[in-house]
């Protein structure tokens, strides 16, 4: 499968130099960026999670290491 995409061919496209690429001017300007579009949002709290939700997770891990350790010792007996 050796197919030539004819779009880059330099013989086809006009002004492209071979082993030069395209010439200036012919390209647009590259982007400034996304950080300023839209509006502001106020209400992105820098800080971690709160409490809450952190020691539900905690108390989710530990009842799962708990389970694992009694299956473990079960097995092991």
């Amino acid at each position: 499968m050796d197919q030539r995409n004819p779009a880059t061919d330099p013989d086809r496209t006009p002004r492209l130099q071979p082993h030069v690429g395209v010439p200036p001017g012919e390209t647009p300007p590259a982007e400034d960026g996304l950080s300023e579009t839209g509006p502001r949002e106020t209400y992105n709290p820098t800080k971690g999670w709160s409490k809450g939700p952190t020691i539900v997770i905690w108390l989710f891990v530990a009842l799962f290491v708990a389970f694992c350790v009694a299956f473990a010792v079960d097995v092991l007996r």
